[in-house]
C-alpha cells in the first residue's frame, strides 16, 4: 500500500511518489551545518508567532465585547459584569477565545494552547488579592495584568518554540476564509458600530487618501508614472468633501460623510486590482471597512430624526 501525506490545508490525501529504481544504493545526503541565519529565523518565527497572538487577542476582544454588553443588558446582569474584577477576568476569557482560534489554526498542540490561556488569565488573577485588600485600584489591575501578561506569553512561546505542529485538517472553506483575513478584521472593527449606529466625524475622511499616500511614501510606491499625481487629485477630493460637509452641516454633512466613506470603497477596488501604491490586503480590509462603515451611517441617518 502506498504512504500518503495529508497536507494540513485539504482534506485530500495525496500519494507520495515512489523512488526511482537504481543499481547502486543511495548515499544519505549530509546533514546542513547550522548557520548563522537559524538563530535569526528562530527570532523571526518567535516575533511572528507572539504578532499573530496579539492580533487575535484583539480581534477576540472586538468581537465578544459587545455580546457580553447585550447579554448583560437581556439578562439583567449588566451592573456585575461592570466590576473591574468580573470585568478583568471578562476581557481575559475574550483574549483567550481569539488566541484559542489563532493557535489551532496554526496547528499548535492543546496543552501549548492551555499555557498560553493560564498566561491570559494568571496575571489577573494574581493581582485580584491586593485589589480585594485595597492595595491597588481598578485601573491598576487592569493596567498591571495586561504588563505581566507580556512576558508570560513570551515564556510559553518560547518554551514551545521548537515543538512540533499537531496534525490538523482543515477545510477549504475555513482555508480560504482564512486567506481573506483583512475581510474578517475590517468587519470586527464595525461590531460596535452595528451595536449603536451613528455617523462618523467629517474630518474622518482625511483618514482615506492620507492612509495611500502615507504608506506609498513608506513603500516607495509613489513614483510610477502618473501615481503621485492620482494619489494627490483623490487627497483634493476627499479634502473638498470634508470641507463641504464641516460647512453644511447637519442632516447633509451625514450624506456627505457616508457617501464619502462609500465612494472610497471605489477607490479601494480600483487599487486592489491593479496592485499599486499599498499591499492587496491593505485595499481589501479598506474596501470592507469603507462598505461597512457607509452602511452603518447610512442606516444610522434613516432611523434617526432630521
Amino acid at each position: 500500500m502506498e504512504n500518503t501525506r495529508m497536507y494540513a490545508d485539504s482534506l485530500t490525501a495525496v500519494p507520495s511518489p515512489a523512488p526511482l529504481p537504481t543499481d547502486e544504493p543511495t548515499p544519505s545526503a549530509p546533514t546542513p551545518a547550522p548557520t548563522a541565519a537559524a538563530p535569526a529565523s528562530s527570532r523571526r518565527r518567535l516575533l511572528w508567532h507572539l504578532g499573530e497572538m496579539a492580533v487575535a487577542m484583539v480581534a477576540g476582544m472586538l468581537l465578544l465585547a459587545p455580546l457580553w454588553e447585550l447579554a448583560g443588558a437581556a439578562l439583567g446582569v449588566g451592573d456585575a459584569l461592570a466590576r473591574p474584577e468580573v470585568a478583568a477576568l471578562v476581557m481575559a476569557t475574550n483574549m483567550t477565545v481569539g488566541m484559542t482560534v489563532g493557535m489551532r489554526y496554526r496547528a499548535h498542540r492543546w496543552h501549548a494552547v492551555g499555557e498560553m490561556a493560564a498566561a491570559m488569565y494568571v496575571p489577573f488573577l494574581l493581582l485580584l488579592v491586593p485589589f480585594w485588600a485595597g492595595l491597588i485600584d481598578a485601573d491598576a489591575l487592569l493596567l498591571g495584568g495586561h504588563l505581566l501578561m507580556i512576558p508570560a506569553m513570551v515564556l510559553v512561546a518560547v518554551r514551545h518554540r521548537h515543538e512540533a505542529s499537531a496534525p490538523v485538517r482543515r477545510h477549504r472553506i475555513v482555508v480560504a476564509l482564512a486567506r481573506h483575513w483583512p475581510t474578517g478584521l475590517a468587519l470586527l472593527l464595525t461590531v460596535d458600530m452595528w451595536v449603536d449606529p451613528g455617523v462618523l466625524s467629517p474630518w474622518t475622511m482625511l483618514v482615506l487618501p492620507g492612509g495611500y499616500l502615507l504608506i506609498g511614501m513608506v513603500r516607495r510606491t509613489l513614483g510610477g508614472r502618473g501615481v503621485l499625481a492620482t494619489q494627490l487629485a483623490g487627497l483634493a477630493v476627499w479634502v473638498t468633501l470634508t470641507l463641504v460637509a464641516v460647512l453644511a452641516g447637519g442632516r447633509t454633512a451625514d450624506w456627505l460623510v457616508a457617501f464619502g466613506w462609500l465612494a472610497h470603497a471605489g477607490w479601494d477596488v480600483v487599487h486592489h486590482r491593479n496592485r499599486r501604491v499599498v499591499p492587496r490586503g491593505y485595499a481589501e480590509f479598506c474596501v470592507v471597512l469603507d462598505v461597512a462603515l457607509a452602511a452603518v451611517m447610512v442606516l444610522a441617518i434613516l432611523t434617526t430624526d432630521a
